[in-house]
């Protein structure tokens, strides 16, 4: 279910393109994660960093390029994206096909060291609260004293007015960024669903989301104040807030 490379570069170009439009401040993002990466790495030999819903590499291909001595474990269990990003940011990443959060799911990822950091944009939203919280607790234990788990994404706050202007304010300012003709997530999915060598990735695709159901799946709407509280249970207790823009931050938890 190979793709050349050139397909895989049209298609990760129109990813990276539609991106821009829907996540908020995305390569700001990007780039303060990678801060906070350089900043729990330093002086260490050969960092390992472990990229969750990695997709087709988008932070794991900067992470290496900004950070080029790091080991990058990057994992997702989308078919279509996860050969994408192997095909077009191969030297990125060791890329491992695996469900976040499922029973023995790091099991996969053949560690043979703790890891420095665990990093994930817009992913991780999907999981339930329950999975949520199993999933911090293992990469508490995964994690070498002084390593970071660093998740930047879209947090609603408890403050229900606050909220409505934090949203209001990012949804602002992704309008401004926007051309009048971007590809949106639909229309993107749409069009490689389309695509003649993605058609064997897409019955893949199809496949497990059936096996799957409703594995999760949804947003799961938690306060950024939730996940603080979820991450102090599952063992961390050096938490904050490195950068918000609207209601997308980077929350960075420290493991003692």
């Amino acid at each position: 279910m190979g793709v050349s490379m050139e397909t895989a570069k049209l298609w990760v170009e129109r990813w990276e393109r539609q991106q821009e439009h829907y996540a908020i401040a995305r390569e700001e993002r990007f780039r303060v994660i990678a801060d906070v990466v350089e900043h729990v790495a330093a002086h260490r030999s050969r960092p390992l960093l472990l990229d969750l819903g990695c997709g087709p590499g988008s932070l794991a291909a900067r992470l290496a390029a900004r950070l080029p001595d790091t080991e990058i474990v990057a994992v997702d269990m989308d078919p279509v994206l996860l050969e994408l990003g192997r095909t077009h940011h191969a030297e990125a990443a060791r890329y491992v096909d695996t469900v976040i959060g499922d029973s023995g799911w790091t099991d996969a990822l053949a560690l043979d060291r703790p890891l420095d950091a665990a990093v994930s944009t817009t992913a991780l939203h999907y999981l339930s609260e329950q999975t949520l919280l199993r999933t911090y607790r293992r990469l508490a234990s995964l994690l070498r004293p002084g390593g970071a788990l660093v998740n930047g994404d879209h947090f609603p706050l408890d403050d229900r007015r606050c909220s409505e202007l934090t949203a209001h304010v990012g949804r602002r300012r992704a309008e401004r960024s926007r051309t009048r003709d971007h590809e949106d997530w639909e229309s993107w999915w749409s069009a490689a669903a389309r695509a003649p060598e993605l058609t064997d990735l897409f019955t893949e695709r199809e496949k497990r989301q059936a096996a799957l159901g409703n594995h999760d799946g949804n947003d799961n709407d938690l306060t950024l104040t939730r996940h603080i509280e979820l991450l102090r249970q599952a063992g961390f207790r050096h938490i904050t807030t490195v950068w918000q823009v609207g209601d997308s931050h980077v929350l960075v938890a420290l493991k003692e």
